[in-house]
């Protein structure tokens, strides 16, 4: 189904259209490496591609090619190409769009694996990077750069950015917008319908939703997908398998559903957390004190299933909560139907100079929750529990 009239749940559900060769109504997994092309002249013209079709599964699978459909229309995307991995689909984009002498403009803090990307790998090959704020923006943008690179929201901050007037702002002065969108996913925000040229995200996370699968995605014009695959993923070789497209076409049919789940557990916990003497502060957008508030509030559909929260107490104080946690799995990644948390410092930002941490806010007593579809009353009484020991320790300390 690919009726653009039809609400965003009804596409997610109805988008992995019957297989047009079989009828079958789930997209088969089409596990070949190859593909037979029939003749001398069709082979010829699938490579110098005025033919269409599939000739190698390193660069085309019908598997992969409905699950970079369905993201392209849930995106409002002309086009997507699929990955192996979150971090294996942004390589991808950078190396098939920058070249050496190029500068990209970050507004921070990313993942951590990102922040290394642009930091260390690319800048050995001449490709450099530099962090601004949103007050910065205009001003670096008007010196010229390449690309400008933000997430919505931030990882593991949850700063918002207003990705209209950055979108505005990039197209103004020439430089291409990219989003990482994985906490928000299509669901909350399209930044493609703000402004922003291209979006990507870690489709292992709230896309595929269940913790079992790896993938990355990136969406944007039909030209630019175009080199992104030429270039990105046939010579890089990222791609995503194709029992892997089928979990995250599976996981998309129930993504609304997870996302309101994740949504009103995060800010029901949010609430709780920030009236708690042991946290010192909480970040979610969902919160009338987050200073990104009414920015969220106007391009997110909700406020997202992620919370942060700085302890007070430090790196002591957070490994106290986290060990001391039950229903909370502590883990990296995030957007699993389980809650899970992890202390950034030490894991998913571990990668990230030290000075560099701080400035952007990746304090040690900063522990990132990933709220799941539990029942929230398990999930209260969880980090209570946690909390408690936190206070505990305290108490003797003192």
């Amino acid at each position: 189904m690919s009726n653009g009239k039809a609400q965003f749940a009804t596409r997610a559900v109805h988008s992995d259209t019957p297989d047009p060769g079989t009828g079958a109504h789930i997209t088969p997994i089409y596990q070949t490496s190859t593909y037979a092309y029939g003749s001398f002249d069709r082979g010829a013209g699938l490579f110098d591609r005025s033919e269409q079709g599939f000739v190698y599964s390193r660069v085309g699978n019908p598997t992969t090619h409905k699950l970079e459909l369905v993201m392209a229309d849930l995106e409002g995307a002309e086009a997507a190409v699929a990955f192996s991995s979150g971090m294996a689909a942004i390589s991808a984009l950078t190396v098939s769009v920058l070249s050496s002498g190029d500068h990209v403009l970050v507004l921070g803090p990313l993942y951590g694996g990102t922040e290394s990307l642009f930091e260390d790998t690319l800048a050995r090959f001449g490709i450099t990077s530099s962090h601004v704020t949103e007050a910065e923006l205009e001003e670096a943008l008007a010196r010229g750069a390449a690309m400008l690179y933000l997430e919505t929201p931030t990882n593991p901050t949850l700063q918002i950015r207003d990705l209209a007037r950055i979108g505005r702002l990039a197209r103004e002065h020439g430089v291409l917008s990219v989003a990482d969108n994985t906490f928000s996913t299509p669901w909350l925000t399209r930044p493609l319908e703000h402004g922003i040229d291209v979006v990507v995200h870690s489709g292992t996370k709230y896309l595929g939703g269940h913790g079992d699968a790896m993938g990355g995605i990136v969406a944007g014009s039909t030209e630019l997908m175009g080199q992104v695959r030429l270039e990105g993923l046939r010579h890089f070789g990222g791609t995503p398998g194709p029992l892997e497209s089928h979990l995250f076409l599976r996981g998309i049919k129930t993504l609304p559903i997870r996302m309101e789940r994740h949504c009103e557990n995060a800010a029901a916990l949010a609430g709780v957390l920030e009236s708690h003497p042991a946290v010192a502060r909480v970040h979610y957008p969902g919160l009338r004190s987050h200073p990104g508030h009414e920015v969220a509030a106007r391009q997110m559909k909700a406020f997202g299933g992620m919370v942060s929260i700085e302890l007070r107490g430090g790196r002591d104080a957070a490994r106290t909560f986290l060990d001391s946690l039950r229903v909370f799995t502590q883990a990296v990644s995030l957007g699993d139907v389980a809650s899970l948390a992890t202390h950034p410092a030490t894991t998913t930002h571990s990668v990230v100079p030290v000075e560099v941490r701080e400035r952007l806010g990746v304090s040690e007593s900063l522990v990132r929750l990933s709220v799941g579809i539990e029942d929230v009353r398990d999930l209260e009484g969880d980090l209570a529990r946690a909390l408690g020991a936190v206070e505990a320790v305290h108490a003797h300390a003192a």
